[in-house]
């Protein structure tokens, strides 16, 4: 089988690492202005508001990598590349 087709390793992983980081926070911010846990700086989760960010996250993978491809992986071209 051809690699030719296959996109960079490097590519693939920072894709990856972006589209947790910005769930991670906006998804964050979201859940803590909901529940309270805004702060000044930022947010901070307790009990299950953190549960809550887990499968808010979770949902964004599994729900995005059945609608075509994450939102970097679409921004760096991946799409259709990555299995």
């Amino acid at each position: 089988m051809s690699d030719d087709n296959r996109p960079a390793t490097w590519k693939v992983i920072l894709a990856g690492i972006l589209d947790f980081v910005l769930v991670f926070f906006v998804g964050g911010y979201l859940v803590a202005m909901l529940t309270g846990g805004a702060t000044e700086g930022g947010f901070q989760l307790n009990g299950w508001p953190v549960l809550l960010l887990l499968a808010l996250v979770v949902l964004y993978f599994w729900g995005m990598k059945r609608s075509g491809g994450t939102l970097f992986q679409r921004l760096f071209g991946l799409v259709g590349k990555v299995r």
